[in-house]
């Protein structure tokens, strides 16, 4: 009876052993169902990098080193049905530990993420698949080093196929710890802790995150609606066009109720005159907009945006009646500063400049008082031939309302303000005002702002600083042969003739059908005493038209 009794608790324990056999094997077969092959490429089409990856969710999201991204424009996945899928955006990165999260173009078949770290000595398995077979790999922990506190970086105590590099290792619950990663010679297995990627989430700011730059994947759109419009915001000046594109469409389908998104893919409609496309597009964000006052205000911005800078291409149903009336709508239902100043401008727009200055000084007495609306109201005094004194009290007024002290946003007023000065004859205060608006702008200013100083210090006889000027325009604008005609003329007025041939010299080779640079290159070798090679591109001015050439030619 006994030996009985023994039998049958040796034969219990074997078909125990072998259950759990099985069910460790179903749980790692199930991991195999979420390892892909990644390949990337680069900008022509070739392969740049291939890897392993793996699913961690039911709508793409997935899980690869970072090294097979870094200088690839595109990539692709191919699941272990031999299925290729579009990798779509990207999550986030990490460096040091050559991992990332990104999204592919998939519904997919997840692998839990184990939430007990694995100990020195446990088994664990290499998870890999190919497409005519599974392939797993039993791996033992030879070391854990904790990393941010947090997370664990494994060694273990062999090494893998180059090909695997990628792939999850996982418990024995068919739970993955991390990813496979080879050392630099080739001899040691390690794995970063998958759980890593869990911090990977994109911000407004992630265009600008150095890690994801290196890749031509693009980052996801934030979750967050405001994070997402910064993003938006920010596509519009580091993304080519077809990206941003992608990013306006990305926000209208994840925030439909948002008015932001349609209204930024309209005026991109506007921009390419699908103007019945942009129309109806603007319909659909009224209608499904929850805030339609910004809805309507947004349809009026668009319009207005047709009107002024596509004026002359037709649409009936558009004009500045109509955006009249989509501002008005806007104020009817939310009775807001922004909107009456919405219709100020459309009534300027119109060429009402009388009440157009009244709207814009009533709107100074509200909470919405700015120094747009004193320059605004001064733009109406312009139109309406008004006083020089009129015109610039209210550029001083609105250079006062700003916060102090003064930053780039008072610039525009300072520069309107400079200009006035400058067509007045006040050439010493719109130097002082050119100035100001050169420190508030950091120097981030363009060529034409440094040949209009120009200019006003050669009227007060600043001629060094002139030159400094001119110099910078032609720095920032080597192929305009106006500046190096300007510079060389003042090079000759200061007597530094080389200097002035040299300058006069290259505006004739950029542009030889260009007078005034033979004029002053034979003015130039005249003061040289050059006085053959004077007369010759003194008699090329006057065949291109010059008429000062023939009395220099005289002189000569």
């Amino acid at each position: 009876m006994t030996n009985i009794r023994y039998h049958i608790t040796i034969l219990a324990l074997l078909l125990l052993s072998m259950v759990q056999g099985y069910a460790q094997s179903s749980n790692i077969k199930n991991v195999t169902k979420s390892v892909f092959t990644l390949t990337t490429f680069n900008k022509d089409g070739s392969i740049h990098a291939s890897s392993k990856g793996f699913f961690i969710g039911n709508k793409g999201e997935a899980v690869s080193l970072l090294t097979p991204f870094k200088g690839a424009a595109s990539a692709v996945i191919v699941d272990g049905n031999g299925n290729k899928y579009p990798v779509t955006g990207m999550w986030g990165a990490n460096e040091l530990y050559d991992i990332c999260k990104f999204r592919a173009g998939t519904s997919s078949t997840p692998a839990p993420l184990a939430q007990t770290p694995a100990c020195t000595g446990a088994k664990t398995f290499l998870v890999d698949y190919s497409i005519k077979a599974n392939a797993t790999t039993p791996l033992a922990v030879a070391k854990v080093e904790k990393f941010n506190q947090t997370f664990n970086y494994y060694v273990f105590d062999k090494t893998i196929a180059e090909s695997a590099i990628g792939a999850p290792i996982c418990n024995s619950n068919g739970q993955i710890i991390g990813i496979a990663q080879l050392s630099a010679d080739g001899t040691t297995v390690h794995a970063t802790d998958v759980r890593l990627v869990n911090e990977f989430k994109t911000t407004g700011l992630s265009l600008s995150d150095p890690i994801l730059k290196t890749t031509g994947i693009r980052a996801i759109l934030p979750t967050d609606e405001q994070q997402a419009l910064l993003m938006l915001m920010m596509s519009t000046e580091q993304c080519d066009s077809l990206t941003h594109a992608q990013y306006v469409d990305d926000y209208i389908q994840a925030f439909p109720k948002s008015p932001e998104g349609y209204s930024t893919k309209a005026l991109m409609l506007v921009g390419a005159n699908k103007y019945e496309q942009a129309d109806k597009l603007m319909a659909q964000s009224i209608a499904n907009c929850t805030k339609k006052d910004e809805a309507h205000s947004n349809y009026a911005k668009v319009i207005f945006q047709k009107e002024i800078y596509h004026g002359q291409d037709a649409y009936p149903a558009w004009s500045m009646d109509k955006a009249m009336t989509e501002a008005q709508e806007a104020y009817k239902i939310n009775p807001s500063p922004i909107y009456q100043h919405q219709i100020a401008q459309i009534v300027y727009a119109k060429g009402e400049y009388k009440e157009a200055y009244k709207q814009f000084m009533d709107l100074t007495k509200t909470s919405l008082r700015n120094g747009e609306l004193f320059y605004e109201a001064a733009q109406c005094k312009q139109q309406l031939k008004a006083p020089q004194t009129e015109i610039m009290a209210l550029l001083d007024s609105a250079i006062a309302v700003c916060p102090r002290p003064l930053t780039s946003v008072a610039a525009p007023y300072i520069l309107a303000r400079a200009y006035a000065y400058d067509e007045n004859k006040e050439w010493r205060k719109a130097l002082a005002d050119y100035n100001q608006y050169d420190t508030l702008m950091l120097g981030r200013v363009d060529h034409f702002f440094y040949y209009t100083r120009y200019k006003c210090e050669l009227q007060i006889r600043q001629y060094q600083q002139a030159l400094t000027d001119i110099a910078r325009a032609l720095i920032l604008n080597p192929q305009e042969p106006t500046y190096y005609a300007e510079m060389s003329s003042l090079q000759l007025r200061v007597r530094r003739f080389d200097d002035a041939f040299e300058t006069a010299r290259r505006c004739t080779i950029l542009a030889p059908e260009f007078s005034d640079g033979w004029l002053l290159l034979g003015l130039a070798q005249k003061e040289r005493n050059q006085k053959e090679e004077a007369k010759k591109a003194l008699q090329k001015a006057k065949e291109l038209g010059d008429t000062r050439a023939e009395e220099y030619l005289k002189k000569l």
